[in-house]
């Protein structure tokens, strides 16, 4: 089911439409309350009250609710992202609101604990503004992830990609006993070891084969350039300081990418808990 603007404003032409759909979502056998008028409130007949945007991502923020509702659907929808710019142009908050409401919503799309099973494919690349050949790697931002082929991804901002960064990244997010398809980066060799139990498989990539004996990690790589390509025409920068909101941001996308409800109804809900 297509979920568009349209309906998102049928659904939500008023606060007090967002705020009840917050109320009913956090409180869904709560009765016999009503809402308390010129309060984001509800109370019933024994002086009980709930605030239902308290521990919400709304909770303190004097913006319109509907506002919220516009910009969360604009994160669902939107492939490339959303500048804190674009937020401000079509909502007419501030820079620094649409800003901090962009960093709330991205608290609600964090990866889950569920570790990647069957056919995964792993790597690392980096990022950072750019430099000469020998210094290409200087100042940039260590990024590891691992995906299943035709399924999740798991994707972390690390401090480097040295071996002792890389095995237990893989061990703590990929099932034991899964093949794992990465470049040839020796940092991945003791994959196969009886400590790790994974059936590793590389590509000669310094052989230029995208292709080795029948093994490639062309899905992981092409999510780095959907990533990095995003980044630079809808952000056109991201400091190490929030690289990983981001990276959890593009992660959720891909993962809910065949999900059967809307993505705004996904990520309302989430707002709402």
């Amino acid at each position: 089911m297509k979920y568009t603007i349209k309906s998102l404003k049928a659904e939500f032409p008023t606060d007090i439409h967002c705020l009840d759909h917050i109320f009913k979502t956090k409180y869904p056998t709560a009765s016999g309350y009503h809402k308390i008028a010129g309060r984001k409130a509800y109370a019933n007949n024994k002086g009980h009250h709930i605030h239902p945007l308290a521990g919400t991502i709304f909770e303190k923020s004097s913006t319109s609710l509907t506002i919220w509702f516009h910009v969360i659907f604009l994160f669902a929808t939107s492939k490339n992202g959303v500048s804190a710019m674009e937020i401000q142009r079509q909502t007419g908050v501030t820079y620094k609101t649409a800003w901090r409401m962009g960093h709330q919503i991205r608290k609600l799309m964090e990866q889950d604990k569920n570790p990647l099973t069957g056919e995964v494919e792993a790597d690392e690349t980096f990022y950072g503004k750019g430099g000469t050949h020998a210094t290409k790697f200087k100042n940039k931002q260590a990024v590891l992830g691992a995906v299943e082929r035709k399924g999740r991804i798991k994707v972390k901002a690390v401090p480097n990609r040295q071996a002792a960064i890389v095995l237990p990244f893989i061990k703590e997010n990929v099932v034991r006993g899964s093949k794992v398809v990465t470049d040839e980066y020796r940092g991945y060799d003791k994959l196969s070891y009886s400590a790790y139990g994974y059936t590793h498989r590389n590509v000669k990539h310094g052989k230029h084969h995208m292709l080795w004996k029948g093994e490639h990690t062309n899905t992981i790589e092409g999510f780095w350039g959907q990533f990095k390509k995003s980044v630079r025409g809808t952000y056109a920068f991201v400091s190490p300081q929030h690289l990983q909101a981001y990276l959890n941001e593009f992660a959720w996308r891909y993962n809910e990418r065949t999900s059967s409800v809307p993505l705004f109804q996904l990520l309302a809900l989430k707002a709402a808990q």
